[in-house]
């Protein structure tokens, strides 16, 4: 008997682009496993992991690490070294055995990170602003409050973009089919994106112009490496995680998605509102998650 789903449009071929063809249209999103070695290189565990997960037709890997300074999470994987290429190569050749796809998710911790990563000993972020609630995980696993961070120099910045660019770069040789950028969930780009965690006064800082730069900046560096249909950007328009939610976001954020829609990027992916800091936010967070949609299927359709 034919199954009663065979039928279902989830369930039949997409083809983004020219090149590039999921065998249904279902995506598993991006999780933080923690079950890479403890030199950042995935395991075997990550293998089975996404292996059993290939059934999606698209599959967004977890948030992995695109520098040692943005690095912050206890055995979480790494994409910034020939080491870390060789371990992934063996996870996308296993998906691509089972028939699926998958993208690379980069990050960069930012704030959240913890300097006992660091060959240096610090952390970096927009401006110097410390993460006042909660708490994160040093090297040796053990519950630390979150540190100051070292405001980035304008001229450090071409580096952390360059730094996103080789990570796409390496992506591709481990066998990605694309990457998706983390700009969500207070980490660096969000950092950079809200008022709340950027008090900068240089181009990066100030406007909806200044503080989506780097954002763009990446994006465009981005797209040297890896075909604009073959990246993605999750972005956090109503997310208090992390210390996050600011006033204007609304505005910032309809500003942002207006920019990166120009670029012929495959998606854009919006996490939810259900870190709200209050039933006041949070109201007002559901109602913008309606616009958010409104206006992401206006401008990316």
């Amino acid at each position: 008997m034919a199954s009663v789903t065979a039928d279902y449009k989830l369930f039949t071929p997409l083809k983004l682009g020219d090149d590039l063809e999921l065998k249904n249209r279902i995506v598993f999103g991006p999780l933080s496993r923690g079950r890479a070695n403890a030199d950042r290189v995935p395991s075997e565990n990550n293998e089975i992991y996404y292996e059993q997960r290939a059934g999606a037709g698209l599959i967004i890997s977890e948030a992995t690490g695109i520098s040692e300074q943005g690095y912050g999470w206890y055995n979480a994987a790494a994409c910034y070294n020939d080491a870390h290429v060789k371990g992934w190569k063996r996870v996308t050749e296993r998906v691509h055995k089972k028939g699926g796809k998958i993208f690379m998710q980069m990050w960069h911790m930012g704030r959240q990170s913890h300097s006992s990563f660091n060959p240096k000993g610090e952390i970096v972020s927009a401006s110097a602003l410390r993460l006042e609630r909660g708490h994160t995980r040093d090297a040796n696993y053990q519950s630390q409050d979150y540190e100051t961070p070292r405001a980035l120099e304008t001229d450090e910045i071409p580096g952390v973009v360059e730094s996103y660019r080789h990570g796409a770069e390496l992506a591709l040789k481990a066998g990605f089919d694309g990457v998706e950028i983390h700009g969500a969930n207070g980490y660096l780009v969000d950092q950079f994106l809200q008022s709340v965690t950027n008090k900068r006064t240089d181009k990066y800082g100030g406007s909806f112009e200044n503080r989506a730069r780097l954002l763009m900046e990446i994006v465009e560096a981005v797209k040297t490496a890896v075909p604009a249909h073959r990246i993605g950007v999750r972005l956090a328009p109503n997310g208090a995680f992390a210390g996050m939610g600011s006033e204007d976001n609304y505005e910032m954020f309809k500003y942002t998605m207006e920019r990166l829609s120009t670029y012929g990027l495959l998606l854009l992916n919006t996490a939810p509102s259900h870190h709200a800091l209050d039933a006041r936010r949070h109201s007002r967070a559901s109602s913008w998650q309606r616009s958010w949609k409104a206006h992401a299927l206006e401008q990316w359709t």
